[in-house]
């Protein structure tokens, strides 16, 4: 055996270690990234719901489906409203509104006169049974009062009958239905777009969860 025969022998299995080494690395890499796949398919719908609340929060859905029903309302719309007045929290508002859906005491009190909740106390207010019974009530009563005028029905919510009242006859005299362009009150425009776009949203995004589906 040649001395040059004899000294490729050991530079052979160095290549071929270093190839084996490679290979293991490769394979490592591999195996790395298919458990990162699996952890980020296992991950995403949980991320991408979390994202969704934090964007557009949606709670007591089951009130909302129930005292939909029974007013004969959207859901979408009912929980749009609650997102405009108070994104699903229970808060006081400065006017002292109260509630998911922001309702005074004086309106809960009328609307407790009107529906026999003759043991109505504004504590209830903060009930999430209470106070969406009596908004969608309210809401209901709006949109009667304005023909199924969404728009209208909304502006009254935000600034009062009697508002809503005067840009209706505006309205009427111009041979036109309110729009949110023709609402004055800059507060009250926005408020409207902003209920009316989270109406879309919410019909897209939960509709199962309203019951839509």
């Amino acid at each position: 055996m040649s001395t040059t025969h004899a000294a490729r022998r050991p530079v052979g299995r160095q290549v071929s270690a270093r190839k084996r080494r490679a290979a293991r690395r490769r394979m490592g890499a591999l195996v790395l990234f298919a458990l990162l796949c699996t952890l980020v398919v296992a991950v995403l719908p949980s991320l991408k719901h979390a994202a969704r609340e934090i964007a557009l929060p949606l709670r007591h859905e089951d009130i909302i489906r129930q005292q939909s029903a029974d007013k004969g309302l959207d859901p979408s719309l009912v929980a749009a409203v609650i997102y405009a007045e108070s994104k699903f929290t229970n808060a006081t508002s400065a006017a002292g509104a109260e509630g998911l859906m922001q309702i005074t005491p004086a309106t809960a009190r009328a609307i407790a006169t009107r529906t026999g909740g003759i043991a109505f106390r504004t504590a209830d207010l903060s009930t999430p049974q209470v106070n969406i019974a009596y908004g969608t009530w309210y809401l209901r009563h709006l949109l009667d009062h304005y023909d199924q005028n969404v728009v209208a029905a909304l502006a009254a919510y935000n600034a009062g009958m009697g508002n809503a009242d005067r840009w209706v006859s505006e309205a009427r005299a111009r041979g036109t239905t309110l729009t949110p362009h023709a609402i004055p009150f800059g507060e009250t425009r926005h408020y409207v777009e902003k209920v009316l776009d989270a109406q879309g949203r919410y019909r897209r995004d939960y509709a199962h969860e309203l019951g839509l589906s």
